[in-house]
């Protein structure tokens, strides 16, 4: 596969930066799912169990005022 690549950007010397722009692009993809696998900074599975009653958790809410909530549920 190799040499198919590099026969192919000995006859068209065009190709190269495409080779390297893809090459680089792979590289940096698998370098960012490594990193994703491996340093994991947020250990926290399930972040909305830490909202309260009275957090936005919405963007944008057009009629409610989430400092008026109260606490319907008990904790777990």
């Amino acid at each position: 596969m190799l040499r198919h690549i590099l026969g192919q950007a000995k006859k068209h010397p065009s190709l190269i930066p495409l080779f390297v722009f893809i090459g680089a692009g792979g590289g940096g993809a698998a370098l960012y799912l490594l990193r994703l696998s491996l340093f994991n900074p947020d250990n926290n599975p399930e972040p909305w169990n830490k909202l309260g009653p009275n957090d936005q958790y919405k963007f944008y809410s057009v009629n409610v005022d989430y400092s008026k909530l109260k606490k319907e549920h008990p904790d777990y």
